[in-house]
């Protein structure tokens, strides 16, 4: 969201930037990075479901508090921010509500763009690459 935003308010045309918050996503998706754990989400017991919707939750505020505090708040900003994560929106709508353009996307989001989530890739390195995704999108709202 943070990096989405970031490269959104860098573009400067605001067409130009939703595409390229969009495209952003993917983007990252290629990098390997630490992911929720949504198996719990198809089970049905609200209370299975509750530990993935509050690290989301987490997730979501810590990236709106940081792209409140470093850019210059602009309310376009969020827009961006919002485009950027509507990848993973198309993904759990697609589980939600399956057809064919929708399970097209969720293949081509999860088994394609994340190829290396089935690596054997350490978690300091996972971290790493999002520790150094936040410090670039800090970098970028700041100019």
């Amino acid at each position: 969201m943070i990096f989405g935003a970031a490269l959104g308010y860098a573009a400067g045309n605001i067409y130009l930037a939703i595409i390229v918050a969009f495209l952003s996503h993917y983007f990252l998706d290629l990098f390997p990075h630490i992911e929720y754990n949504i198996k719990s989400a198809h089970e049905n017991p609200w209370r299975k479901k509750l530990p993935a919707i509050k690290k989301i939750t987490v997730d979501l505020f810590l990236g709106l508090l940081l792209i409140w505090i470093f850019s210059k708040n602009q309310p376009i900003i969020y827009l961006y921010a919002f485009f950027a994560i509507v990848p993973d929106g198309l993904t759990v709508l697609g589980k939600l509500m399956p057809n064919k353009i929708l399970r097209i996307h969720t293949y081509i989001h999860t088994e394609k763009v994340h190829f290396l989530k089935h690596k054997k890739i350490s978690t300091f390195w996972r971290l790493l690459s999002q520790i150094l995704t936040v410090i670039i999108s800090i970098i970028l709202l700041r100019l």
